[in-house]
């Protein structure tokens, strides 16, 4: 048992503060420099407080859009990586968990082949894949689409690997209950697997959404259509424009609204996904 002293507890709080001011202080940066004129910023020195243009710069960045990020409406930007994140997040745990149950459960000829084909792919990332991957997509004429920006990415070894291995804690004696009461194999894994794997579905959507709605490269790939940007494109596009100054309040601002989603994501599920990490006794 640790003991409670005044100095412990003093210091332990002044480190855990000094971290939040570290991790914060961009984050503050951020909003503020997005609520001020372009004028403000342009000396190269970040104003500490926030300005007076907060609603003027906000509803520009989301509804008239900009010439620097191709002329696309945040809001349609935040759309489209919405889309994206929700059908990779949804996508990777359906398969996976679809994947994990056969190998577990069904005896079959080269099960655990399947498997570690699977889990080797973990070696494979789309980086080192993309150019068949992009020439696969082209070809089945899924460039600038919802499909085209999600379906190659859905496939996830480490989810596959996670759930077999919770399905292995599963006692069999629920398994056998189940088919004494006539359970069959969907009602067994819609009934009793799925509810107990709630918590580790939870982790995952966090892990996966969040990892959807920074996907760069490939998005920047595949889509020449400018209704199909992702907002992590839209960004990059405000930067680096030519023959202009970037418009940093509203690259700040789109920075902004872009951290929006997976911060609510993380806030709502914030106890399961802190549950479905560190639970061991399910």
């Amino acid at each position: 048992m640790v003991e409670r002293r005044p100095i412990t507890t003093f210091i332990t709080h002044a480190v855990l503060l000094l971290g939040v001011l570290i991790l914060a202080f961009p984050i503050w940066v951020t909003f503020v420099a997005s609520t001020h004129a372009p004028s403000a910023l342009a000396s190269g020195v970040v104003p500490l407080w926030p300005g007076d243009l907060f609603l003027e710069n906000y509803s520009l960045a989301l509804g008239k859009g900009l010439a620097a990020s191709g002329g696309v409406p945040v809001g349609r930007m935040l759309f489209n990586s919405l889309i994206m994140a929700l059908a990779i997040a949804i996508g990777k745990i359906a398969i996976s968990l679809i994947a994990a149950y056969a190998i577990v459960y069904f005896r079959f000829p080269f099960r655990m082949l399947c498997f570690w084909t699977i889990f080797v792919t973990l070696m494979l990332p789309v980086e080192v894949r993309i150019l068949p991957t992009f020439e696969v997509v082209a070809q089945l004429g899924m460039l600038n689409s919802y499909v085209g920006l999600s379906v190659p990415l859905i496939a996830s070894a480490t989810a596959t690997f996670l759930f077999r291995q919770f399905f292995l804690t599963v006692p069999d004696e629920l398994a056998e209950a189940a088919r004494i009461d006539g359970a069959g194999p969907l009602r067994f894994f819609r009934d009793i697997l799925l509810p107990l794997s709630r918590t580790n579905i939870a982790a995952l959507f966090v892990i996966l959404f969040i990892y959807g709605w920074n996907q760069y490269l490939w998005p920047l790939l595949i889509t020449t259509d400018e209704s199909f940007y992702t907002i992590v494109m839209g960004i990059q596009r405000m930067v680096t424009v030519a023959d202009a100054e970037p418009q940093w309040h509203l690259v700040m601002a789109t920075a902004m609204l872009a951290m929006l989603p997976p911060v609510v994501v993380v806030v709502a599920m914030q106890r399961l996904f802190v549950k479905g990490l560190v639970e061991t006794e399910k």
